[in-house]
């Protein structure tokens, strides 16, 4: 007797693109298990409490070009949850705040001349008129900017702010990089230099995660939480996958841990493929969480230019979503950007506060410790791949020399930024080629000394 047996898959990772991928492959009438190390979905865009307040661990906005996150948030039944604001921005160097919401700050903009700020606006426009950022990954940013810019603007502008996000890495980045980011930032803008307009969900992404969370469950995905897999490797003709809930096999697996975890979880990889994995270069990310009894600013973000500040740019939260969502408090994010080996990892949680609220205290003086109602730290190794010289030529393919595994993370969003948009985008590229590759290739199974497809 013979039997044609089906296949199952398996979805290591629960943030938004491993949750996608496995959502969108049950669609397809898969039988999908999806693993999650934490105790809940949601990855680097899950939420957490800060004081009596739950939003988002890492800030998260809305642009009017995301529109799959609009496609999402539909699918999710959550249309009429998302929210638009008009929002400020400022820069703040040398002891002083700046506005840069409008022509007319940008004309008074004290830090460079005129004929600095015309190349500057030259250069962003510039920039909004590239389509394919790929051509740009052969320029060392810095000289990319130096040619657009001028060497004045450079050193007083882009190099603080592209230090604060790169640290030492920036000698190794790309123009791609800056381009990805001042592509993202001019589409946020209705039209040239005019307001900015973002949009945030009501109830933050604990309420699309939760959404995401029963439809994962009505496709039939079966998903484990509190679940770590340790070795991913092939035995016969299925996948092992060795995890805290113990030995399952699987016909393909989707990996979509960072580089340097996949390499470590994926057995068999060829040396060629952990080479180009282990070559991906990221940058972590210790991110604070502070809930406040006033709000610090009317400005939703706060670029620093100053590198005795402790972190990168200040996210005033509360500048954008409704106090209401957040009890009337305003909620800031404080965001340090460092290599993933940076010694701050292993820094105390009461040190890194110490220093970040001394960092706070010296941009707003009249910042008393009873404002301050409460300071949650989040740690993220790899959270951003950066765009180095010749990126896409050293980026290894997603489909893998292991027949059935798959790796896809972050570092395949080439010609973009981290953000949930093309994220999801990416998940829809996964998708098709498996779907595509699993249709190509007959599934034989052996019975009672057949073959059969």
């Amino acid at each position: 007797m013979t039997k044609l047996e089906n296949k199952r898959w398996c979805v290591v990772g629960g943030g938004v693109l491993g949750c996608t991928i496995a959502s969108r492959l049950a669609l397809e009438g898969k039988d999908v298990t999806l693993l999650e190390v934490a105790d809940h979905i949601g990855g680097l865009a899950d939420a957490w409490q800060v004081g009596d307040v739950v939003w988002d661990r890492h800030y998260h906005v809305v642009t009017l070009a995301d529109t799959r996150t609009q496609e999402m948030l539909e699918e999710l039944g959550l249309t009429k949850a998302l929210r638009w604001a008009g929002t400020k921005s400022q820069f703040y160097g040398r002891g002083r705040f700046h506005p840069l919401n409008n022509a007319i700050d940008f004309l008074r903009f004290p830090v460079l001349g005129m004929i600095d700020k015309i190349r500057l606006a030259a250069t962003i426009f510039y920039a909004s008129r590239i389509d394919d950022g790929r051509a740009l990954e052969s320029v060392p940013v810095s000289d990319w900017l130096k040619r657009l810019s001028g060497q004045r603007t450079y050193e007083k502008v882009w190099r603080p702010l592209l230090k604060a996000k790169l640290g030492y890495n920036l000698e190794k980045a790309s123009a791609s990089f800056i381009w990805a980011i001042m592509r993202r930032l001019y589409e946020a803008r209705r039209s040239g230099l005019k307001t900015e307009l973002f949009g945030y969900i009501e109830g933050g992404y604990g309420r699309v995660f939760e959404s995401f969370s029963r439809q994962l469950d009505e496709r039939g995905v079966h998903c484990i939480t509190n679940c770590r897999a340790s070795s991913i490797v092939r035995t016969g003709a299925r996948l092992r996958v060795r995890s805290s809930a113990g030995d399952h096999f699987y016909d393909h697996v989707v990996v979509t841990a960072a580089a340097p975890i996949a390499t470590r979880v994926c057995r068999g990889l060829s040396e060629f493929e952990q080479a180009r994995l282990n070559g991906i270069l990221y940058q972590g990310v210790v991110c604070a969480s502070v809930l406040l009894r006033r709000p610090l600013s009317e400005s939703y973000v706060t670029y620093i230019a100053d590198e005795n500040i402790p972190f990168t740019a200040v996210i005033e939260m509360s500048a954008l979503v409704d106090p209401a969502q957040l009890n009337g408090r305003t909620l800031v994010y404080l965001p340090c950007y460092v290599a993933s080996e940076d010694p701050i990892f292993m820094e105390s949680d009461d040190s890194v506060e110490a220093r970040f609220k001394n960092g706070l205290r010296s941009m707003y003086p009249w910042l008393a410790e009873e404002d301050i109602e409460a300071f949650r730290i989040s740690r993220c190794r790899h959270v951003l791949p950066v765009t180095t010289l010749n990126y896409s030529e050293n980026l290894p393919p997603m489909a893998t020399t292991v027949p059935g595994l798959t790796v896809a993370n972050s570092a395949h969003i080439v010609n973009g930024t981290l953000n949930v948009n093309e994220t999801l985008e990416l998940a829809d590229k996964v998708v098709e080629e498996l779907l595509a590759a699993d249709s190509a290739t007959p599934h034989y199974i052996e019975l009672a000394g057949e073959k059969v497809a």
